[in-house]
C-alpha cells in the first residue's frame, strides 16, 4: 500500500520492533489465550495486524488490550499530544509523558508489554481525504475511536467494501455506569448522537451506492459498535459546552467508562478474528 510522504517520515521515526525474547517467553506471556480460544484462533490473533484510530480515553485502552493479547502489528493513528487533562482517563498519559505525541507514548508502552510487536506510529488525524492512504501496511482489523463523524463514515464505508474487521466506538463522555457498555449493530444503537449521525450518513451513502447485501433486518448495517444506553449526565454546572462526540472534555469523563469502551472494542476485534480463524461467519450475506 502506498504511503504519503508525511506518513513515510512519521513511520521512519515511529516504527518499533524489537526481537522477541524467545518463543518460550512469548508463550509464557500470551499462551493463556490459546487455552481460552483454541489453537486456530490463538494463531490468528498472534498474527493479526490491527489499526487503532484515535488514541484518547477509549482508543488508548484498546491498544493496551491488543498489546497484552499478543498481536503481531499495531498501527496507531492520532496527531494529538499528551496533556495533563488526559491523565484521568488515557493509559499513556503520565507525568513523564506530558507533551509527547500520544502515538509515540503508546509505542513505548507497547514495546515494554510485547517486545515482538511491530508498532507504526502515524501522527495524523484520519479523515475522508486520507483514509486509507495513511495506513503504512495492510491491516486485518480497525478500531475506530475517533470523534469526527466524517472520518467515521470514511472508515465504516471502507470496512464494508473491503471486509476488514471493524469496530466503531460511540461516545464515552458524560457516562458514569461502566456496566452498561455493550456491543450491537450500528442500526440498533441508541442514546448516542455520534453514532446516530454516523448511522444517518451511512444509510444515505449505501442508498446511493447500492446495498452491500440483503440483511435479514432492514435495520442492520453490518457495522459492530460499542456504546452505552445510559443517558448522558449533564455537567452539574454550565461551565462547558458538550459537543456530543467522543471528546470527553465537555461532558466530563471517568476512566472506568472510557477504559471499558476500549477494552470491549478490543474484545470484539478478538472475537471477530477468532470467528474468521475457525471458519465461522458473522453478519454474512
Amino acid at each position: 500500500m502506498t504511503m504519503s510522504a508525511g506518513v513515510e517520515a512519521a513511520t521512519d521515526a515511529g516504527v518499533s520492533a524489537q526481537a522477541p525474547d524467545g518463543e518460550a517467553d512469548l508463550e509464557r506471556r500470551f499462551g493463556g489465550l490459546r487455552r481460552l480460544w483454541g489453537e486456530f484462533a490463538y494463531q490468528r490473533m498472534r498474527a493479526a495486524r490491527v489499526a487503532v484510530v484515535g488514541l484518547g480515553g477509549v482508543g488508548s485502552w484498546a491498544v493496551e488490550a491488543l498489546a497484552r493479547s499478543g498481536v503481531a502489528e499495531l498501527v496507531l493513528v492520532d496527531l494529538d499530544h499528551v496533556a495533563e487533562s488526559n491523565i484521568n482517563r488515557q493509559v499513556q498519559a503520565l507525568g513523564s509523558t506530558l507533551g509527547m505525541a500520544k502515538a509515540q507514548a503508546l509505542r513505548a508502552r507497547v514495546a515494554d508489554i510485547h517486545p515482538g510487536c511491530r508498532v507504526h506510529a502515524v501522527e495524523e488525524f484520519a479523515s475522508s481525504d486520507n483514509w486509507p492512504a495513511l495506513l503504512p501496511v495492510a491491516v486485518d482489523a480497525v478500531i475506530d475511536a475517533c470523534d469526527q463523524s466524517h472520518a467515521k463514515l470514511a472508515l465504516a464505508r471502507w470496512a464494508l467494501v473491503t471486509g476488514v474487521a471493524y469496530v466503531c466506538c460511540g461516545a464515552a463522555g458524560g457516562k458514569r455506569e461502566a456496566q452498561r457498555v455493550e456491543v450491537t449493530d450500528l442500526g440498533e444503537a441508541t442514546h448516542d448522537p455520534l453514532l446516530a449521525s454516523l448511522r444517518q450518513r451511512l444509510r444515505k451513502a449505501l442508498a446511493t451506492s447500492g446495498p452491500r447485501c440483503a440483511s435479514a433486518s432492514a435495520r442492520r448495517l453490518d457495522v459492530r459498535c460499542v456504546f452505552s444506553r445510559e443517558a448522558v449526565a449533564a455537567p452539574p454546572d454550565a461551565t462547558c459546552a458538550p459537543d456530543g462526540g467522543l471528546n470527553c472534555h465537555g461532558y466530563g469523563s471517568t476512566v472506568t467508562v472510557t477504559a471499558t469502551f476500549g477494552l470491549v472494542a478490543a474484545g470484539e476485534v478478538m472475537r471477530q478474528l477468532a470467528l474468521r480463524a475457525t471458519g465461522a461467519s458473522q453478519g454474512s450475506c
